[in-house]
């Protein structure tokens, strides 16, 4: 906030000028003429330094720098309301542009929320689908074991039976002892 304000302060400040202690310069204006600038001091006139008005020229002169402070103090009033005004405009701006963008944030956060909330729907459809079949795999596998452990017995027991004789088998061999 530092950062923002620091222009503002920046206005512009016009001391009040006192131009009358120094010699006025030299302005030439219609119809008037350059005053010599070696003056001579008389005992009935004032010296330029002195406060106060000279007739002449110098009158209007004087007349001429009032009038140039007084245009110059109102611009500097004029240049510091607008910069006032341009101060109070951004921060308008800033506070618009905050409750503008956490306005879209809220709305971004809660498309989002939706989204991850559809997501973890599907994902759970699919969890319970790979488990149904996981399960069926598992239950297809133990068949599988019992079907190769009867296999395996019936072969056995098909060696074993060939291995010993039948009773016919074993009647033709009583018979030939």
């Amino acid at each position: 906030m530092e950062r923002h304000g620091s222009w503002l302060r920046s206005q512009v400040a016009a001391p009040p000028v006192e131009l009358k202690d120094q010699e006025p310069p030299a302005i030439v204006e219609s119809g008037e003429h350059r005053q010599s600038e070696n003056h001579e001091e008389t005992p009935g006139t004032v010296a330029p330094s002195a406060s106060c008005q000279l007739p002449g020229p110098f009158s209007s002169l004087d007349s001429s720098i009032e009038t140039l402070k007084k245009k110059a103090q109102e611009l500097i009033e004029n240049i510091n309301e607008s910069r006032q005004k341009d101060h109070a405009l951004m921060t308008n701006f800033r506070d618009s542009l905050k409750m503008k963008v956490s306005d879209l944030t809220e709305k971004l956060e809660e498309r989002m929320y939706q989204v991850y909330s559809h997501h973890s729907k599907i994902i759970q459809e699919r969890l319970q689908e790979f488990t149904q079949k996981m399960a069926k795999i598992n239950h297809l596998e133990m068949e599988l074991k019992q079907v190769c452990q009867t296999v395996e017995t019936v072969y056995k027991d098909l060696c074993v039976q060939s291995e010993v004789p039948t009773c016919e088998e074993q009647n033709y061999k009583d018979g030939e002892c």
